[in-house]
């Protein structure tokens, strides 16, 4: 049976529609004692409120009979449906959706075509949430006050939601691509560009992997040619400063031998050319996705889209009489924010700060230990628990950030939804950056460099010295606090995410009582209701989690990856198993999420950019600062054999680590240092002098001209590898178009198509007196023609 003119195509969603006319019978044949709109016909609802079953007259039960006629007189159909809990099925008519049909014009298609189910619960949820009643609370103010428990859009039993369980939200679909439009008419575009972008991101994130591993793997097949490690391993004869005050020992350059040779790993000959690479290939993944954003959502007829015409539209359909927000700005409150934020960055700076003294003190403690395996690799050790206990305070300040992030929302009072969602996602963004990486910055370019000299040591409330760079370099400590913190959050934070919504589920649907006999006579509709509340809540803030989790991982990718050329590895594998995970808990452990309309990833776009910029500026320093590539240059085209004594029959880089090595003279340390009353396999009284790394003199300890020599070099070096990069950049995004040629033609040709349309019908309007007009324009044109 076809539906009456004008009228809203029926869906999969509903079993059965109603004309105007029926919903006239209906209320006529409603009792007039009913508080609500009861249906004569069985329907599948749009939205569901849950409740607790509230005391006859209590205050609790006057605010849902008036919240549930407020929304009758909005155009909603309700019924009560009773079973453990109270049950308010939802269902809007169609004059609703006539409205924003009549409201808005698609600019890629004309009019509004027939409202999608996704749109349609989109419209209703924004009703829902922003309808008052006369204490002026909304549905959420309602929930905390315990007047209503919950709301949310029925999940399909069968049809699409089948077709994803089966197609895609399963672990064995892991390599299969993912049904993007299948996703979009059941979510919505919001989550179908989230998935669609965190698709295209894993697949470009390939190459950058393979590129990473074949680096690794460059320094695996020269493990043990490198002539540092070698000079590092046989330098049995060359007694090192301790490594500490309380009684720490004096050892031999070779005891690090192994730790020279991991560290050859990652700081090799490759490691500028895959940070300029990396550098490039965080630019043209940009450009690549913009250009497929806009070929999807070109698809979708959403390319031209306005959010803020929607929202505006959405408001007067629930309340015609809507007063306009204007944009607003005051600096006073500007600056308080600033202020605020300021403050936020400095806490989380100042928890870095104590996870370096953890360091320095457990170093300290480590040292001291009664078993040998600790005590001789207590800095290694303590850069690990170093890393383990930052991830637990990335977890804590996780929570700590979005509650700060929430509370600084309330000054700005944002116009709209999605200017709210901008700023705190600025802001939390923000937060969790310095909350990751503070310490990570900390090892990359100041642990070794503000620690003084034997005789001279930087002291943490003038007791603990802080730590020193191993003489093969500071770019393990940062490899390894990267490798733990990237394991952890990739293998624990997944688990727990998904085991978490798995393990309430499960505890919820716990077999029923056999003696329940009205659960288990109950109705199949009532059942999908019971199935559905049953379900794990979905958070306001779900999607922006994971998008959230994803930024956070782009920057391990991007920003350390000379560091780490093994993170865009880890990122691909994690994202395969991710892309599956979030599938699973959308479609199988979640209630359904609220579609909303989208054409673009919004402001993180603006983070991604930001990021890239972030990538060129973090390797330059990773390289010049951290890296001990610029003074290993230096040396072998100046101070090494092959210059100063014209050789080419031996590697340049011969007699580079005693180069590295200033001397200290033992009379000259501190009153704190104690020296080891018993040192291995040499008398004390036979150590005058030690080793520690740095470029000063042996008479005075002041900076030697090679110091100034690799300062140079190193700035030199970070100004021209980011003025390369940035020019690799600028030019990428320059070559590479943001939106495909195809598509700006094909919008317009539509433009071309309309205004045609338009044209010819402005012209049939017009009648004889246009033809007319036309036939006298056409005949002074021919008489000119005569004259000429």
């Amino acid at each position: 049976m076809m539906p009456p003119h004008g009228m809203l195509h029926a869906p999969s969603f509903f079993i059965l529609s109603f004309s105007p006319q029926d919903e006239t019978e209906l209320r006529e044949n409603c009792s007039k004692k009913s508080e609500y709109l009861e249906p004569l016909v069985p329907m599948k609802w749009d939205f569901v409120l849950v409740c607790d079953k509230h005391e006859p007259d209590s205050e609790k039960d006057a605010k849902r009979m008036e919240f549930l006629d407020t929304l009758k007189n909005k155009g909603f159909i309700t019924k009560e449906i009773e079973d453990k809990k109270n049950f308010y099925g939802v269902y809007a008519k169609s004059e609703i959706f006539q409205t924003y049909k009549g409201l808005l014009r698609n600019p890629d298609s004309g009019l509004q075509e027939n409202v999608p189910i996704t749109t349609r619960l989109c419209i209703i949820n924004f009703i829902l949430q922003n309808t008052e009643i006369s204490s002026k609370e909304t549905l959420q103010k309602l929930i905390k006050a315990k007047v209503f428990e919950a709301a949310f859009p029925l999940h399909e039993q069968e049809g699409p939601r089948e077709l994803l369980k089966k197609n895609w939200a399963q672990w064995r679909k892991i390599l299969k691509e993912q049904p993007i439009e299948d996703i979009r008419s059941y979510f919505g575009e919001k989550v179908a560009l989230y998935f669609a972008w965190l698709g295209w991101y894993t697949r470009i994130l390939f190459p950058a992997a393979v590129l990473g591993l074949l680096v690794f793997l460059y320094g695996i097949f020269h493990f043990d040619s490198s002539q540092v490690s070698k000079e590092i391993c046989e330098a049995n004869t060359t007694i090192m400063c301790p490594l500490c005050d309380q009684k720490c020992p004096f050892w031999q350059l070779s005891d690090t031998c192994t730790y020279a040779k991991v560290t050859h790993l990652f700081d090799n000959e490759g490691t500028i050319l895959f940070a300029v690479l990396m550098a490039l290939w965080a630019t043209v993944f940009l450009e690549l996705w913009k250009r497929r954003r806009a070929e999807v959502v070109s698809e979708w007829k959403l390319y031209g889209w306005d959010e803020d015409e929607e929202e505006l539209a959405l408001q007067l359909i629930n309340n015609p009489e809507y007063d306009l927000k204007m944009y607003r700005h005051s600096y006073i409150r500007s600056t308080i924010l600033l202020l605020l934020v300021l403050l936020m960055i400095t806490v989380l700076i100042g928890i870095a700060h104590a996870l370096v003294i953890y360091r320095v003190v457990a170093t300290v403690v480590f040292t001291q230990s009664d078993f040998e395996f600790i005590q001789e690799r207590a800095s290694t050790v303590a850069v690990m628990t170093g890393a383990v206990l930052h991830y637990i305070t990335i977890i804590v300040m996780t929570k700590v950030n979005r509650r700060v992030a929430l509370f600084l929302l309330f000054p700005e009072t944002p116009r709209t939804f999605a200017e709210r969602e901008n700023i705190f996602t600025v802001k939390i963004f923000t937060f969790q950056f310095f909350t990751y990486f503070s310490s990570l910055i900390y090892i990359a370019f100041f642990l070794g460099r503000i620690n003084g000299r034997p005789g001279n040591y930087v002291r943490v409330a003038g007791k603990w010295r802080l730590e020193e760079c191993h003489p093969s370099g500071c770019i393990t400590d940062l490899f390894i606090q990267m490798a733990i913190i990237m394991t952890l959050k990739q293998t624990l934070s997944n688990f727990v995410e998904y085991l978490t919504p798995w393990v309430k589920l499960k505890f919820r649907k716990s077999p029923a009582n056999p003696k329940d006999k009205d659960k288990a006579h109950m109705e199949k509709k009532t059942q999908d209701l019971y199935k559905n509340y049953q379900l794990n809540e979905v958070n306001v803030f779900s999607l922006f989690d994971e998008f959230l989790e994803m930024m956070i991982q782009y920057s391990f990718t991007t920003i350390f990856v000379a560091a780490f050329p093994l993170a865009p590895l880890m990122a691909f594998i994690n994202n395969l198993f991710e892309i599956r995970l979030d599938a699973i808990k959308m479609v199988q452990l979640q209630r359904r999420i609220v579609p909303r309309k989208a054409n673009d990833i919004g402001i993180w776009l603006q983070v991604l950019e930001a990021i890239g910029i972030l990538a060129v500026i973090g390797n330059g320093l990773v390289i010049a600062i951290t890296s001990d590539f610029i003074p290993m240059q230096v040396y072998k085209y100046t101070y090494s054999p092959c210059m100063l004594q014209n050789r080419t029959d031996i590697n340049c880089l011969t007699g580079y680590i005693n180069n590295s090595l200033s001397v200290f003279r033992v009379q000259d340390f501190e009153w704190q240092m104690k020296l080891p009353e018993k040192l291995p396999d040499f008398m004390r009284s036979e150590i005058t002098e030690c080793r520690y790394r740095d470029y000063r003199n042996s008479d005075d300890y002041n900076y030697s001209v090679q110091f100034w020599h690799v300062f140079a070099a190193r700035l030199a070096f970070l100004i021209l590898f980011e003025h390369v990069a940035l020019c690799i950049k600028l030019i990428a995004a320059w070559f590479v178009p943001d939106i495909p040629q195809s598509v700006k033609n094909k919008h317009l040709m539509t433009k071309y198509e309309n205004l045609q349309k338009l044209s010819g019908e402005k012209l049939s309007s017009a009648g004889v007196t246009g033809t007319t007009c036309i036939v006298s324009a056409s005949s002074r044109e021919m008489a000119r023609s005569t004259d000429v």
